[in-house]
């Protein structure tokens, strides 16, 4: 009884013995710089800030608006909301494989067998004894066209045989009903840690899909600011294209008066007109931009677009620039982009499934229990005589199956692989993503200064060819060579400005602004190489940043 009692309680003892298959993850150690190698521009600062709700630096009651309502309607962000739910949900399917199963049954049955043959009315018999000496015992036999009937007895004589027409006779139904009822378990052993490792491999999917919701908020609130300030920077050059179609305007009449009073010819008039045609052919163009914009910012808000279009037609300036873009550095990276830990707990899943998958070369054991009772008569009922019971550990162990369960390994070992170079290929396009827009956003400002300056000249030009225009003194060719100059460079200017802005936003973007990032749990090792060694049950050498893995 001690031994049967101290090998239960062994068995019981297995799944918390730690006992686990396949490689443990350990977050890859990626190699960054210390610096940013892009130009900073003199407001960006490589220090450490909030960047939870960047948005609300530009200081825009508008689009603060926008992006809290996009926050809340946005369609894609409520697909990414149900993934969440759906990975918990998974969760709490894989954590259920660790408690035991059971359940609770009934059946109702009615059951019978073929009734005996009928011995008919009017069937010849025949009545045979056997001979013997007397005083032994003997026997008696009747038999018929379909049956046999024997009987022994104490003396015997002589055999005879008589003819005899018995009665019919018949026999009962032999059926009946059959109620049972009972409550059955069975409970797993995790021995080999194939369930656990399932479960890490849940926890590590409900991570990813939470990250994955952060990275729709990063995204959201960037193109919510993006297509704002498209906006705005449509408009101010709608504002600007009209403010040149009134002066050339203006310069058209002034030739048409001075052609009728024949100081100058009709070429004049005419260049005039051109000049001013094609200014005007910019108008349909850019109320389209504008339109365009706020169609899109109906859909990233979730609302029909009727509403923002009355909201969003008053023309607003572009909104000024945050003093202060603290970016941090570049170790930061692996923190604050949710696109990057996305990556690394995908990895860690595809870690994970390779140990649920070694676990099933080894034996499953489980415990099985059972009781309950079945009667004819449901009145009858109870855990008397009708109850049974049973109660014993069961086994199953793979052997034919095994050449399937390896081939399973190595794709799941593939998968790893992948999963590893997903990773490493996130973490390179997140760097790049971040040094072209810091490198965009110095260099666009550069722009913007040269195009202010040229914006002042051009205007001093042209008002300068108009008065020597006016006095005889220059031909209208200089006049019309100032105003088309002076409309490239403000038409430039202003789509400077808004690329400027929007070149702020992609900072914010490539640096994981938008959501409330977490930097107290750092799950990546930074400024540190490593190698792993081979994969579980594999031969092939994975490649640098792998996960190490331990011994089974």
């Amino acid at each position: 009884m001690r031994s049967l009692s101290s090998t239960l309680t062994s068995i019981l003892l297995l799944p918390f013995s730690g006992c686990l298959m396949g490689p443990s993850f350990e977050p890859p150690r990626t190699d960054m710089a210390q610096d940013w190698s892009s130009p900073i521009a003199a407001n960006v600062s490589d220090g450490q800030g909030d960047i939870t709700a960047w948005w609300k630096q530009f200081h825009d009651p508008v689009l603060d608006a926008l992006v809290e309502t996009a926050l809340v309607s946005n369609r894609d962000l409520g697909v990414a909301e149900a993934r969440v739910r759906e990975a918990r949900a998974f969760r709490g399917i894989a954590a259920a494989d660790l408690r035991p199963s059971g359940g609770v049954s009934g059946s109702y049955t009615y059951e019978g067998s073929p009734k005996p043959p009928k011995i008919d009315k009017g069937s010849p018999v025949t009545l045979g004894v056997s001979d013997g000496p007397a005083g032994t015992a003997g026997s008696i036999t009747i038999r018929g066209d379909n049956f046999t009937l024997g009987r022994t007895f104490a003396d015997a004589g002589n055999t005879t045989s008589i003819s005899l027409t018995p009665g019919g006779v018949d026999t009962p139904d032999r059926t009946q009903d059959l109620f049972s009822t009972g409550f059955d378990a069975r409970w797993e052993l995790d021995v080999f840690g194939g369930v656990r490792r399932g479960i890490e491999a849940a926890d590590a999917d409900m991570d990813a899909a939470q990250d994955n919701l952060h990275d729709v908020q990063v995204i959201l609130t960037s193109e919510v600011a993006r297509n704002y300030f498209e906006l705005r920077g449509a408009q101010a050059r709608l504002d600007i294209t009209r403010q040149n179609i009134a002066a050339q305007q203006n310069t058209l009449s002034i030739t048409s008066l001075r052609f009728e009073a024949g100081l100058t010819s009709g070429l004049d008039a005419r260049q005039a007109q051109a000049q001013l045609s094609l200014t005007q052919s910019q108008v349909p163009f850019l109320e389209f931009s504008i339109l365009a914009s706020i169609y899109r910012l109906a859909v990233l808000t979730g609302q029909m677009p009727q509403p923002l279009v009355d909201q969003l037609a008053l023309a607003a300036p572009l909104p000024d620039m945050p003093p202060i873009v603290p970016v941090g550095l570049p170790s930061d990276l692996l923190r604050r982009r949710p696109d990057i830990r996305r990556s690394e707990h995908q990895l860690h899943a595809a870690t994970a499934r390779i140990g649920v998958a070694v676990a099933d070369l080894f034996p499953r054991f489980s415990m099985t229990g059972k009781t309950g009772a079945s009667v004819s008569d449901l009145a009858n009922m109870n855990l008397g005589d009708a109850a049974f019971w049973s109660f014993g550990p069961s086994i199953q162990f793979p052997i034919f199956d095994r050449s399937r369960i390896r081939a399973n390994i190595a794709v799941q070992n593939a998968r790893q692989e992948s999963a590893l170079s997903t990773y490493e290929q996130t973490v390179l396009l997140a760097m790049e993503d971040a040094e072209r827009s810091l490198a965009s956003y110095a260099k666009e400002q550069a722009r913007r200064a040269a195009l202010e300056e040229s914006t002042l000249a051009s205007k001093q030009a042209v008002q300068l060819a108009n008065d020597l225009y006016t006095e005889g003194l220059a031909d209208f060719l200089n006049v019309l060579q100032a105003q088309g100059s002076l409309f490239v460079t403000q038409d430039q200017l202003v789509q400077s400005e808004q690329r400027v802005s929007q070149n702020l936003v992609a900072i914010y973007k490539a640096i994981g602004g938008g959501w409330p990032a977490d930097f107290g749990a750092t799950r990546s090792t930074v400024n540190e190489t490593t190698k792993a060694p081979p994969s579980a049950l594999s031969g092939a050498e994975p490649s640098a940043f792998a996960p190490k893995q331990p011994s089974q």
